[in-house]
């Protein structure tokens, strides 16, 4: 019998215990912005960390500066709320520190998973369900269907399409009991009957797994689209030369003074555009060691200077051609030009089969899409084109709106493609209001 060296398993966090990070939420140093200041000891994914929880919070990334090179991390972020202003709010200011200091920064959000089927996981009172596969018109309406008629209730769900993909995570429960579905022989009864579904004609281009769910949603969307490829579909020609496109720009060079690979990326500003791109980063095995984060109107530049994890810069041609593919996809992915379609209603079993059914109908393909609960509550947001990927007539949206019935609130907001659009636009955000929900919903 030989003999092991005891470690001690408190000593992996000794430093971080030794200098706990420090978090200063600085409202008084700029006219227009909070700043977020980061101090803490250096670990792998803390970049991602941090920008994870700040944009779970909506707030704008409006800056931010970047260093981590040897063992300490030091960052700041200039943030504001949606409304472009400065973060006030008491619990807001509190959930940041608590989030980012001592207690918050070991909590193992960033947990991954080298395989796609991951075993089966109950979250809370949900089963996770991801599925991936080839896109096409209707295709969430059938996947809401099948889930209906096997009486599985979905309580969240997020949506992407990208490239003639999709990407699902659905949150589901038994419709009886509320409960999280386990029985195995209905797991594999749903497994089956959705993977008929993503395949169509198709044997090789669908997916469905029930996942463990402490990876954060939006990014094991794009690990999910990352390992189907999606980046390898390059947009066509008359895409590319449109004059409003949506194309970011991403350049690669090297810095041979510090032995950097410096990714600079230049595109149009939006919400969580910092995380899709780091999220993309971490999840290539890329180490953020400096980065400059700045938006002016509606364009954002950022710079970052990267290594491999292996300690190596981007060498060859091919390896810089694949991490700009794959920030490119994970920047388009979370685009949705055009209309957008917000529904509230009193949830109820078989809603969003009944939603997506109705706009199958009326010939609209669902690009993006998010479906939350809240008490009794859903609240459904759905990007839509119609089925030839153009926009949708405002005629479509009347038959819609008529047809929806008396029991929802129907939102509907277009995204226009220029202020001018936006200045003669008729119906550039459109509310219907429905029935006794009326009164509810102004309270």
């Amino acid at each position: 019998m030989g003999s092991w060296p005891y470690f001690d398993p408190e000593y992996e966090t000794l430093s971080i215990r030794i200098n706990p990070p420090q978090v200063c939420v600085d409202n008084s140093s700029c006219k227009d912005c909070t700043l977020v200041k980061v101090d803490s000891m250096n670990k792998p994914g803390i970049l991602l960390e941090v920008v994870q929880i700040l944009t779970d919070l909506d707030l704008i990334i409006t800056k931010a500066y970047i260093s981590s090179d040897g063992g300490w991390f030091m960052d700041v972020f200039h943030v504001t709320d949606q409304q472009g202003h400065k973060i006030t709010d008491n619990k807001t200011i509190e959930h940041i520190e608590k989030a980012l200091g001592p207690k918050g920064h070991t909590s193992g959000i960033l947990k991954t998973y080298p395989g796609r089927r991951v075993g089966v996981n109950s979250t809370g009172d949900c089963t996770a369900v991801e599925l991936i596969g080839r896109d096409r018109p209707g295709l969430l309406s059938e996947i809401s269907a099948v889930l209906a008629n096997l009486h599985i209730n979905v309580a969240a769900a997020e949506v992407w399409t990208h490239n003639r993909r999709i990407a699902c995570v659905l949150y589901v429960n038994d419709n009886t009991t509320f409960r999280a579905v386990d029985d195995a022989s209905r797991l594999s009864i749903m497994e089956e009957q959705l993977n008929n579904i993503l395949r169509g004609n198709d044997e090789n281009v669908a997916h469905t797994s029930f996942s463990v769910g402490s990876t954060h949603v939006d990014r094991r969307l794009h690990q999910l689209l990352f390992a189907d490829r999606d980046y390898e579909n390059t947009c066509s020609v008359a895409e590319l030369d449109s004059p409003n496109s949506f194309r970011p720009r991403v350049e690669i060079e090297q810095c041979e003074e510090k032995d950097y690979s410096v990714v600079t990326v230049k595109c149009k500003d939006r919400p969580k555009l910092m995380f899709d791109i780091v999220c993309t980063l971490t999840d290539m095995q890329y180490v953020v060691f400096h980065a400059t984060i700045s938006s002016e109107g509606p364009y954002a530049s950022q710079e970052y200077f990267v290594r491999h994890m292996d300690g190596c810069t981007l060498e060859t041609e091919g390896e810089k051609e694949k991490v700009i593919k794959c920030i490119e996809a994970a920047i388009r992915r979370r685009i949705s030009e055009g209309l957008s379609l917000e529904l509230c209603a009193k949830d109820r079993v078989g809603l969003l089969s009944e939603v997506t059914r109705i706009l199958r109908e009326n010939g609209l393909s669902v690009t993006r899409a998010g479906v939350t609960t809240v008490g009794e509550q859903a609240m459904n947001v759905f990007y839509v084109s119609d089925a030839s990927g153009n926009p949708v007539d405002a005629k479509i949206i009347e038959e819609l709106r008529k047809e929806i019935g008396h029991t929802m609130r129907l939102n509907v907001k277009r995204a226009p493609i220029n202020a001018e659009e936006l200045e003669t636009s008729g119906w550039a955000k459109t509310s219907f209001f429905f029935g006794s929900l009326l009164e509810k919903f102004r309270a």
